[in-house]
């Protein structure tokens, strides 16, 4: 007799004895491995079993009190008088039940999480029996504990997000004690359509990933003999919800006994002082925290789920963004609409460079100085607009006797800087050590979850890295400024403890700022511990700590003022000096100097103070020299990483914790590219936030954005009920989503077409529009699901059938001479074989060319890497890169080639559909088999061209 029961978890029951169909689905499972043989069989499963992967989906439709689920992957359950259910092999009724159950379908299992059937594939399914139980919404999910958790009193099961946190802590606290990963969230929102049901009072869909059934499965195997199981995910909103989740899924599956105890702690340092102090204060999940997660969740499921398949069809190249990165999106949009529609306006300055008659110092005294008054006029940025002007004004001052006229010197206070929260951080990063944001979050997430330093013992080396609070604990402050004492002297500490505050409304998510967790780890202690990145940014970070605990710097500051005998010209000089260091003392010794006076360009301040302090007024001056300088008003510059987060924080966008991961997503989706550090809107990244605004201006706005941001915040503290708050919205947006769907495409096309007009035709040769192959239609812009989404095409198609097809760079691996843009070809020389070497600069880049077009004749084209002049390309230079594309060597694994190819952004590597740039800092010629598979196998790598990501058509059998 062959046994076909198997479970995930440990616990058993004598069952009824399965049906034929049953049996017969087991049989077919271990002939197809991707079939579970425990799931439960169902004729709505069996239609879509060859559709769908295997998954686990739970449903939420009541979230005020934690009760228990009934079905969930095939496991059925009864509720005993304390609520909690045991885990059956498959989900069969009972015999007192069965009766009810040929007479009545209930739809879900009510609870706090229910088990519900996709109800777009109930549409084409006819009757079918759901095994369901109702529960008692009343009922508690399990027993949480207020006793303090150490000293420990029984063997209890801690559960954190990361390995490296779990073995840290497991260190800390010894054998009665086991700490386990839960590798992040256990469940998720489905990613399918309708998993978030506005219309079913805003009920959830939620699916379990296949790994995370090994991960609960662990825990419920330590829970065997356990008192007390601990949830100590991270203290915010994500980790809020991991914690209920996992204890919602435990108790699905029977795992918490009577004698279980719940427990949620939180702590902000990874320390082994903060964790005892941390299990002396169990408590209870917080259902506020939950509920924004859950409202947070829902909101940018819906605008996802409903906006994609709208880009889909009205613009098909493009995916939908989120709800934050639609608004970062915007604003990278608006800055190059702003870039586009500037105009420089001309404008002069005047200098001049003075010394005294009369040298009264062996020193040097010649400074400089800038003109303020003309004619008896202040002078602003247009005074003066023309060469002419500028001429007629520097005359005049050629001619003039200057002399001193007034002096005043001021004292000024820098005070010291904020300690770091997760947005000045990533900006400071950015600012000084070039890190982008999703980067800096990875280094002080390893600073976070602990380092091993050189005396063995584990340690996380900073707070907790996700949060908008300012303030410092009083233990943290008493340690830095005795450390300030010590290192510094008694001069530089605070007088008193500077308090900051900061702009978070919530006290339950105002973490401390992000600081060191022992000030006494110095940086110069921790070279060699931490890697060259890691110990950069630790050094950021402590530098920081410590300076917001100083005396605010001193400065001294000196202006001078100089005139003609009527006063009608004036100049004046300024600089500074500083008179007690305070805070700045602790960057001396820091490659980034952050604090330090940044007014000058670079001279020395203390030798220009003392030249204009020697001054007297009165004192006759000698003119050495004036110069006039011409200026052109700049465009508002593009956004940088920094900027745009701290543009995002200004307007209250979004959260700390969010920004790289919207940075990042507008980067892999192509919206944005990052040059030198500055995003620059791709035209694709330019059609969806034109799209999202004209068709869905709330989710675009920087206010409503912001307010909803507000909206969170309010449910957390537990103000605004969160379905309330999703019902406001969902109204407005669904009217939004009909509206736009019914819009066809060539509206859209002719939307986008009137706001880049310029941009789209503004190369074409002599700005015309008209067709230059049938010369009688007219060139209009229409949207594509190829190269970059659009191309240009001649109205009279299919009779005429001219068009310029934009493409992506690695794509476009041969120039196109779709059009010839700007100067003529010109001729470098002659190769060996007397054929002409032409270089040209085409619509997509400036490429070289062997030989002269011919009908029916293709001549060898390669880009020109990193040029922009055509005069920077030489005979030589053109003759080598006609080589590439050349075949490296053959892929040892598969035996295809490993090409290399030139393109305007440089050069990459190539092998079937995966593309790796090579560093711009390597010549391609020291490109070697090794080092082009190194590249090929790293994470700047990545798949193009062919159809969008395949997914494998594993079968799927769906637990109702």
């Amino acid at each position: 007799m062959i046994q076909f029961q198997r479970s995930f978890f440990t616990t058993t029951t004598t069952t009824p004895s399965p049906s034929l169909r049953n049996l017969m689905f087991q049989l077919r499972s271990f002939r197809n491995p991707l079939i579970s043989p425990h799931v439960n069989v169902t004729n709505f499963a069996l239609q879509r079993c060859n559709r769908f992967p295997f998954r686990s989906f739970s449903f939420i439709s009541n979230v005020t009190n934690f009760t228990a689920l009934k079905t969930v992957n095939g496991f059925g359950f009864r509720i005993s008088a304390n609520g909690i259910g045991r885990s059956l092999p498959f989900s069969s009724a009972t015999p007192e039940k069965k009766k009810n159950k040929q007479k009545k379908k209930e739809s879900s299992s009510v609870s706090t999480s229910k088990e519900t059937q996709d109800s777009s594939a109930s549409t084409r399914l006819k009757k079918k029996e759901v095994n369901s139980c109702q529960v008692d919404l009343e009922k508690q999910l399990g027993k949480f504990t207020g006793k303090p958790l150490y000293p420990p009193v029984g063997k209890s099961v801690m559960v954190v997000e990361s390995v490296t946190k779990a073995k840290v802590i497991q260190r800390y606290l010894g054998d009665m004690y086991e700490v386990l990963p839960s590798y992040g969230h256990v469940r998720d929102l489905a990613s399918r359509s309708e998993s978030v049901r506005p219309d079913d009072d805003f009920s959830m869909v939620w699916e379990v990933p296949s790994s995370a059934w090994t991960h609960l499965k662990s825990i419920n195997a330590a829970l065997s003999g356990a008192n007390n199981l601990i949830l100590a995910s991270d203290p915010d909103r994500e980790g809020e919800a991991i914690a209920w989740h996992i204890i919602e899924m435990l108790q699905q599956q029977g795992a918490l006994h009577n004698n279980i105890f719940l427990a949620r702690v939180v702590f902000h340092e990874i320390t082994e002082q903060s964790i005892k102090i941390a299990l002396q204060a169990p408590r209870e999940i917080n259902v506020n925290l939950f509920h924004a997660y859950l409202a947070r969740r829902a909101l940018d499921y819906l605008i996802g789920f409903n906006i994609s398949p709208l880009l889909w069809r009205k613009l098909p190249s493009c995916q939908s963004v989120g709800r934050v990165q639609s608004a970062a999106l915007s604003l990278i949009c608006d800055r190059e609409l702003e870039i586009d529609q500037f105009k420089p306006k001309e404008y002069w300055t005047m200098e001049a460079m003075f010394n005294m008659k009369e040298q009264r110092l062996t020193k040097d005294l010649t400074f400089l100085a800038h003109l303020t008054h003309f004619n008896s006029n202040k002078l602003n940025q247009f005074s003066i607009t023309s060469g002419r002007e500028a001429r007629d004004v520097e005359s005049k001052i050629n001619s003039a006797e200057f002399r001193v006229v007034s002096m005043k010197i001021s004292k000024v206070q820098s005070n010291p800087p904020t300690p770091y929260i997760t947005s000045t951080l990533q900006q400071d990063a950015a600012n000084k050590l070039n890190f982008s944001a999703s980067h800096t979050m990875a280094l002080a997430q390893k600073l976070y979850e602990g380092v091993e330093l050189r005396n063995g013992i584990t340690v996380g080396l900073i707070t907790y890295i996700r949060t908008d609070g300012l303030h410092i604990s009083d233990e943290a402050v008493a340690n830095i400024r005795s450390l300030i004492i010590e290192s510094y002297g008694h001069n530089f500490v605070a007088q008193s403890p500077p308090q900051y505050f900061s702009k978070v409304k919530n006290e339950q998510e105002a973490h401390e700022a992000i600081r060191p967790t022992n000030i006494r780890n110095l940086p110069s202690m921790l070279a060699g511990v931490l890697d060259e990145e890691s110990l950069k940014l630790y050094t950021l970070i402590w530098s920081r700590t410590v300076s917001c605990q100083m005396e605010p710097a001193n400065l001294e500051k000196i202006q001078v003022e100089f005139g003609n005998v009527d006063r009608s010209i004036m100049l004046r000089s300024s600089s500074s000096r500083v008179e007690f260091p305070g805070y700045q003392e602790v960057f001396t010794d820091i490659v980034t100097e952050a604090g330090r006076d940044r007014d000058s360009d670079g001279s020395n301040h203390d030798l220009a103070f003392e030249v204009l302090n020697s001054l007297k007024k009165e004192d006759l001056l000698h003119l050495v020299q004036t110069g006039a300088r011409q200026h052109h008003t700049q465009p508002p510059p593009r956004y940088s990483e920094a900027s745009l987060v701290k543009k995002l924080e200004d307007l209250g966008i979004g959260r700390p914790s969010t920004y790289a991961s919207t940075l990042k997503v507008l980067k892999d989706r192509n919206y944005v590219t990052v040059n030198n550090r500055v995003l620059s809107p791709e035209f694709r990244g330019r059609m969806v936030s034109a799209f999202l605004s004209h068709h869905f201006s709330e989710v675009t706005d920087y206010s409503f954005t912001a307010d909803i941001e507000t909206e969170l915040d309010n449910v957390s503290a537990g103000i605004t009920k969160w379905k309330g708050l999703l019902g406001d919205y969902w109204m407005r947006f669904k009217s939004n989503c009909d509206h736009a769907s019914d819009i066809p495409i060539y509206q859209v096309e002719k939307m986008l077409e009137k706001k880049f007009g310029d941009f789209l035709f503004g190369s074409l040769p002599n700005k015309s529009r008209s067709c230059p192959s049938c010369t009688e239609g007219t060139l209009i812009f229409k949207v594509t699901r190829f190269g970059s989404g659009y191309f240009i095409g001649c109205d009279q198609h299919p009779r005429c059938k001219f068009h310029i097809l934009y493409g992506d760079e690695e794509k476009e691996d041969t120039p196109q001479p779709n059009i010839t843009i700007g100067e003529e070809p010109k001729l470098l020389g002659f190769n060996s074989s007397n054929e002409k070497v032409l270089l040209k600069r085409g619509s997509y880049a400036i490429y070289v060319q062997l030989g002269e077009d011919r009908k029916g004749h293709t001549p060898k084209r390669t880009t020109v890497p990193y040029v922009k002049d055509l005069e920077s390309t030489t005979l030589e230079d053109a003759l080598a890169l006609l080589q590439y594309p050349f075949t490296l060597a053959k892929h040892p694994e598969d035996g295809r080639p490993v090409i290399i190819k030139a393109a305007k952004d440089g050069y990459s590597i190539r092998h079937r559909s995966t593309i790796a740039h090579v560093p711009k800092n390597m010549k391609s010629s020291a490109v070697t088999l090794e080092k082009a598979l190194e590249l090929l196998s790293g994470e700047d790598a990545r798949n193009v061209g062919g159809p969008h990501k395949r997914y494998s058509r594993v079968k799927d059998v769906e637990a109702l």
